[in-house]
């Protein structure tokens, strides 16, 4: 990381805080230091939540105070437009466990989810939202499920329901890409993007470079640790209806979300992906040849040829990156 002294931008003081231009690393450093131990950290984003982020910061702090746990609250306010980002600073001090970080641009939440757990001191890291969707009051529970069993690398809130936006399309659609990234992992995934998960931050580590910006951050470091053989247990949750408007896309957000399934997987086990197309495309072409043999002898039509050398294209594609992937080491 880039500081202040680097030329990188100037500071004003507000409060006990210096707020950088520098990017959203800087807010990170700009947040007060705190030397208690910390045992858990739960990284909170806030983006315009302002008539409910205090009930959602008790609700949390009550759950973990209660648990007799070491925790931190990283409450990351993702430039709100409303007043969430004065309401977190005007209730800290009633919170001695959350430490306020301000971003100066709209980042997107794989971004706060990201640097929160890079900056994390905890060794568990908990996700969660601020829209008082999630049951953040079993955060314990979830973080007891990886400190009693030491096999458990992550753990999940499944949601036993939909109330989202656009409920409809995002089902169907949601369930499509579940199945996808089960064919593509080997794995049964009952919530491939659920927003509320705690697990081991040093097993985290080597795959948050690859999270995107935004929402599918979470499907990604579930198919990270899914592809590296990372056990990950699922919890059933209840999921209410959302706080305040719904930051979600469908369109948008749904072709983010299979793309990154796929890139993911393409990542870490490329011939899932591409291997199966190949030998299709080779045996339809071998089958074509032979139709060609009987029915036009000594012939082969130019789309026979086609299909059959664009399977071996594919194939040694395939070989080739699973080759790169094999020797990447990581």
């Amino acid at each position: 990381m880039t500081g202040p002294a680097a030329g990188t931008g100037t500071g004003t003081e507000t409060g006990t805080r210096t707020l950088f231009e520098a990017g959203p690393e800087a807010a990170f450093r700009a947040a007060p230091e705190d030397d208690r131990p910390v045992h858990v950290t739960i990284v909170l984003p806030c983006y315009n939540e302002q008539d409910h982020v205090l009930d959602e910061v008790e609700r949390i702090t009550k759950a973990m105070d209660n648990s007799g746990m070491a925790y931190e609250l990283l409450a990351v306010d993702d430039c709100s437009t409303d007043d969430t980002l004065a309401r977190l600073r005007e209730a800290a001090p009633r919170f001695p466990s959350m430490k306020v970080v301000a971003f100066r641009h709209n980042s997107g939440s794989g971004t706060v989810r990201r640097l929160g757990t890079q900056q994390a001191r905890g060794d568990i890291v908990v996700w969660t939202d601020a829209d008082m969707t999630y049951p953040n009051e079993r955060i314990p529970e979830l973080v007891a499920m990886l400190d009693q069993d030491a096999s458990i690398d992550q753990v999940v809130g499944a949601r036993t329901s939909e109330e989202g936006t656009h409920k409809l399309l995002r089902v169907p659609a949601k369930w499509f890409i579940r199945k996808v990234a089960e064919r593509l992992t080997n794995t049964r995934i009952p919530d491939l993007n659920s927003g509320l998960r705690a697990f081991r931050r040093q097993v985290s580590l080597p795959y948050l470079r690859l999270l995107p910006p935004g929402f599918s951050c979470v499907t990604t470091i579930t198919i990270a640790f899914l592809s590296n053989q990372h056990h990950v247990a699922y919890v059933p949750i209840d999921y209410a209806k959302r706080a305040g408007t719904s930051k979600f896309h469908f369109v948008k957000d749904a072709y983010r979300y299979i793309l990154q399934v796929l890139r993911m997987v393409m990542y870490f086990n490329p011939l899932k992906v591409l291997m199966p197309l190949a030998l299709w495309l080779i045996v339809v072409g071998l089958a074509k040849g032979v139709f060609d043999m009987v029915w036009h002898f000594g012939y082969f039509a130019s789309n026979t040829i086609l299909i059959f050398v664009t399977g071996l294209i594919i194939g040694s594609m395939a070989l080739l990156a699973d080759l790169i992937v094999r020797s990447r080491g990581d």
